[in-house]
């Protein structure tokens, strides 16, 4: 939790420093980059978590991961993480500096599974919804697409869940029967 916070921080001044050099949309190419490189690679996550290797070896894998597929200006905020024993917050701060960046654009996520592929209708529908309950109005939804729900959907934005699935509303149903039923004889 406290790599997640530290995290956050640099993410803000990376951000901050990219909005003031011009380079914003580089640098959001290179924290893609960090966040999928982080994703795939446990091995990686490990290292930069040990702290028995030591800050110049890490830098030095950083480096050759990184070194041409990344801004120099993200390389050297690479060096200064390890300098100041902080390269385990690299772990989430490529999906930190998303979400801050995509605030600052005004752009919300959202994820929908559906029983079924979405048509445009539905997704437009559901795109409405996250309008009107976040009040930003450029939604990227990603779709996941789940048999097990039957029908229905469920919606996630944010900390919020929309559960308006079939499987759930039997669930309920279920659980209300339960509670209700009669046991007594006449």
């Amino acid at each position: 939790m406290a790599d997640q916070r530290v995290a956050a921080r640099y993410a803000k001044s990376l951000l901050d420093l990219g909005k003031e050099m011009g380079t914003l949309e580089s640098v959001k190419e290179d924290m893609d980059l960090l966040s999928k490189t982080m994703a795939e690679s446990r091995e990686l996550r490990l290292l930069l978590r040990n702290p028995i290797v030591k800050h110049d070896k890490k830098l030095a894998i950083l480096n050759a991961i990184f070194k041409g597929k990344v801004s120099d200006m993200t390389m050297r905020f690479f060096t200064i993480l390890t300098d100041k024993n902080r390269e385990a917050a690299l772990e989430s701060m490529g999906t930190e500096f998303q979400v801050q960046y995509n605030a600052m654009q005004g752009i919300q996520m959202a994820e929908v599974t559906s029983a079924t592929p979405l048509t445009a209708a539905s997704r437009a529908e559901l795109e409405k919804l996250v309008t009107q309950h976040t009040g930003l109005t450029q939604v990227k939804l990603a779709e996941k697409v789940d048999a097990d729900l039957i029908g229905g959907f469920v919606l996630r934005v944010g900390d919020i869940q929309i559960d308006d699935s079939v499987r759930t509303s039997l669930r309920k149903m279920r659980i209300s029967l339960q509670e209700n039923s009669y046991s007594g004889s006449l």
